[in-house]
């Protein structure tokens, strides 16, 4: 892809409930919108002190949150740590990080990889396979994968940045769902070597995607060249305080891992008894198949239920979870009319 045509183009990542009103005029609102992989119940914003939003953030309270995430995510210090309005932002400085050569990303993915690599001048090749990645200089790799919750072992992407770094290579590892994966295979524990970036999102798991916070976790040295990037003032003062909050919250997020396991359980039921068959995914989306996708698909959407479909895997749709006992109800009745049993 040219880097014009990679500007210009940009993915259906789902959430987009402009394009499903556009879709389905006659749906009943409001949207039930399970087309992401964002937690739907969201950590409780903390009170706002007045001067959050009156003055700049200081170093100090970017230094602290630098620090608690450090700690959160198995980072070795502050000082390996990028908070970042949103890992999306990250994605093409990232990948600029290595002159432009061919980048290697394994696939399915997320689709904003290609394009951040593109528009950072590499040539992008994908692979299935960790194995059959020979000569690239960029290689991004997401554990757990999105859509199919697809884990690489810690062993493996490990012997992969020695490759890397034997011919001066970048080993990108998107961790945006690492919280409800294998914390064993994470790599924010392995950025002695030099050529990891780590990346981790705040928004999905803490289901805070509009307050915009992200991270990068990397060697000193490539996370010095991140923060220069940056620039001063990235990080907004109300991020700065609900993300310092969120990640101290460890009561919280184990809390959170477990009502999600249980979610996902009851996710699997309603799929499983209307004839899908789950292919992977995590505890906040499942992946489903079905030969009825497209049908299906269209059935929710006219019941005003927005769910992600993909245009190279015509088989597949992704659910992320609903929130209230009322969600939970209206997927489960709609299910069961498609299936002829409502």
């Amino acid at each position: 892809m040219r880097r014009g045509a990679a500007e210009r183009l940009v993915p259906d990542h789902g959430g987009d409930l402009v394009a499903a009103r556009a879709l389905f005029p006659g749906a009943p609102e409001p949207f039930l919108d399970l087309s992401t992989g964002i937690n739907p119940n969201p950590y409780p914003m903390p009170p706002l002190p007045p001067d959050v939003l009156a003055r700049l953030p200081d170093s100090a309270t970017l230094a602290k949150l630098a620090s608690v995430a450090a700690t959160t995510y198995g980072a070795p210090s502050a000082d390996c740590v990028v908070p970042a309005p949103g890992t999306q932002l990250l994605l093409p400085l990232v990948a600029g990080l290595v002159e432009p050569g061919r980048a290697g990303i394994v696939a399915p993915t997320y689709a904003e990889h290609s394009r951040a690599a593109t528009l950072a001048g590499h040539r992008v090749t994908e692979f299935r396979d960790i194995g059959a990645i020979r000569d690239a200089r960029l290689v991004i790799i997401t554990n757990p994968n999105n859509p199919d919750g697809r884990e690489f072992a810690k062993a493996e992407l490990i012997a992969l940045a020695k490759s890397l770094k034997r011919r001066g290579g970048l080993l990108v590892i998107d961790e945006a769902f690492m919280e409800v994966g294998r914390p064993e295979t994470s790599l924010a524990t392995e950025l002695a070597f030099g050529n990891v970036v780590v990346l981790r999102s705040f928004g999905k798991f803490f289901g805070l995607a509009g307050l915009r916070l992200g991270f990068a976790l990397a060697a000193p040295s490539l996370a010095a060249r991140l923060s220069a990037r940056l620039g001063p003032w990235a990080i907004s003062g109300p991020a700065l305080t609900a993300g310092t909050q969120a990640l101290a919250d460890q009561a919280w997020i184990n809390n959170t891992k477990s009502k999600l396991a249980a979610a996902s359980t009851r996710l699997d039921r309603i799929l499983f008894e209307a004839g899908l068959e789950i292919v992977g995914g995590t505890t906040l989306f499942r992946l489903a198949r079905s030969v009825r996708a497209g049908d299906l698909f269209e059935h929710l959407g006219r019941c005003g239920i927005f769910v992600r479909r993909f245009a190279d895997h015509s088989e597949w749709l992704r659910f992320g979870l609903p929130a209230a006992d009322q969600d939970w109800r209206r997927l489960q009745s709609a299910m069961a009319v498609f299936n002829g049993k409502g």
